[in-house]
């Protein structure tokens, strides 16, 4: 991707990676914030070292975690291991401060988040228990999730989290990427850097006003008439800072745009859904 971006000239962002890490740091940190916890004092499992799961680290690293343990195919990824990929023996170095070896299972004993990026139904109700108590479960996998809703609430997590939109709280990367893509074009922006992405993450969280946050509501939803805008006008401002920015445009105005294409759109699957209801 970087070589891509070199060439072109022009931003190019990998949904189901920053796409993906952007939704799941607002997710948390509204899971924190509800919880009042401090992320610098969490321990997260990441489970899944391909795209999505590196980019998730690489977020979770610079909003200040405390400590992640990174889990793929080989077990938890350990820095005395040398590894096939550049990438994990990247994750390998920069996570897993405890030098935790083991299986899934040894990774989140303790553990006070879980952030499933891999395959469906293989996090029991056991491993759930022996994580911290009240522990934060993001189960992402689709169609079905690592651990299903019901069963982790029933081994004790206190916010629960997957990809679906038949259950609350889904973390899906359709809450990052129109608004990231509309501010990245809009300044005509260079790249977009995890800093911009970051700060598109805490556009999503605040999307939830404090008054709003509830177990079962730490995300806004894809229809939120005010997320895409605020999103949009963050990353634009953003790009901005970070001297990215081809063009500067003026305070609000990438919100205000955004804002009206979400109308017209909105007023479209209005008419087309009235004309279905006819014939």
């Amino acid at each position: 991707m970087k070589k891509a971006e070199a060439a072109l000239g022009v931003p190019i962002i990998h949904d189901d990676q920053y796409g993906t890490a952007t939704v799941v740091a607002a997710g948390l940190a509204n899971a924190w914030k509800l919880l009042g916890r401090d992320p610098h004092e969490e321990c997260v499992v990441v489970c899944g070292d391909g795209a999505a799961g590196t980019a998730t680290v690489d977020m979770l690293l610079a909003s200040g975690v405390g400590d992640v343990r990174v889990v793929g195919l080989q077990g938890i990824l350990a820095r005395d291991v040398e590894y096939d990929a550049p990438h994990r023996n990247w994750l390998a170095q920069n996570t897993n401060r405890s030098k935790r070896h083991g299986s899934l299972a040894d990774a989140m004993r303790g553990a006070s988040a879980f952030v499933g990026l891999s395959v469906g139904g293989i996090v029991s109700g056991e491993m759930v228990r022996s994580m911290a108590p009240r522990p934060i479960v993001f189960s992402l996998a689709n169609p079905v999730p690592e651990i299903m809703p019901e069963s982790a609430h029933a081994a004790g997590a206190a916010i629960v989290a997957t990809g679906r939109f038949d259950y609350p709280n889904q973390c899906n990367n359709v809450l990052a990427f129109p608004g990231l893509m509309r501010g990245a074009l809009d300044t005509r922006a260079r790249r977009v850097s995890r800093e911009v992405c970051l700060a598109a993450a805490r556009a999503i969280a605040a999307d939830v006003p404090d008054a709003a946050l509830a177990p079962d509501n730490i995300l806004p939803t894809p229809l939120s008439a005010t997320l895409y805008p605020a999103v949009a006008e963050t990353t634009a401002r953003a790009v901005v800072a970070q001297d990215l920015a081809r063009i500067v445009p003026p305070e609000g105005a990438v919100a205000e745009r955004t804002a009206r294409l979400r109308g017209i759109v909105a007023n479209r699957q209005s008419a087309l859904f009235a004309d279905g209801n006819r014939a």
